[in-house]
């Protein structure tokens, strides 16, 4: 495996290693992520091939995607988040893979679901990796995007009682690239949510649901 994204001077994997189950305490139900899952549930055909990049605990999007019959493999870089995952959703496989390496199969899949993955990795790698996860849709197929907007570039900040750099993109630059890797966006806005915890913030997501012509 390739080197991990480095957050605060340690690996993306070793924080999510000890982060583990604790991610889906903190971040339960999140509206707009439900949300971007039923729309899957409703666009994609029986049995389609999904990928879910940073695929964590499992829960809830390999778990929904699953039990409505898809084929599900989850990626992520943390050995623990892809051991929790592997105990919680026997319904889908898990690898411990890093989006900015990661070779899709030809043909690529019927759907991409990536719920924030993207934010602890450098300015461009941001970039580079929505591109490729863009060109790993299959024509006629959809993609399932979450993250923190914003021309951020190396952010020192303290997360989940963890010292991480964050980066990210600007909402229209998220659509830029997405559009220029031959989706069409179809839906996207912003919402604010706010994490469970007494020391949680609120945080803007950008939700982005797009799709390939077939």
């Amino acid at each position: 495996m390739s080197r991990s994204p480095q957050t605060g001077g340690r690996s993306a994997a070793e924080v999510f290693d000890e982060v583990g189950a604790r991610y889906e305490e903190v971040f339960a139900d999140v509206p707009g992520q439900l949300a971007a899952l039923d729309w899957l549930v409703d666009c994609l055909p029986p049995g389609a091939r999904v990928l879910d990049v940073g695929s964590g605990t499992g829960r809830p999007a390999a778990e929904r995607l699953a039990r409505a019959g898809f084929d599900v493999l989850g990626i992520d870089v943390s050995a623990e988040m892809v051991r929790v995952a592997r105990e919680r959703v026997p319904g889908a496989r898990f690898e411990q893979a890093d989006v900015r390496t990661f070779e899709a199969p030809e043909g690529g899949y019927d759907a991409v679901c990536s719920f924030f993955p993207l934010l602890v990795m450098d300015q461009p790698e941001v970039a580079d990796s929505l591109t490729r996860m863009a060109s790993w849709v299959a024509p006629g197929g959809a993609l399932a995007l979450a993250t923190v907007p914003g021309d951020i570039r190396g952010l020192d900040i303290v997360w989940m009682g963890h010292p991480v750099t964050v980066s990210s993109l600007s909402a229209p630059e998220h659509l830029r690239l997405l559009e220029a890797a031959g989706l069409e966006v179809v839906h996207h806005h912003t919402a604010l949510y706010h994490p469970h915890g007494p020391d949680a913030r609120p945080e803007e997501h950008l939700y982005v649901h797009a799709r390939r012509p077939a």
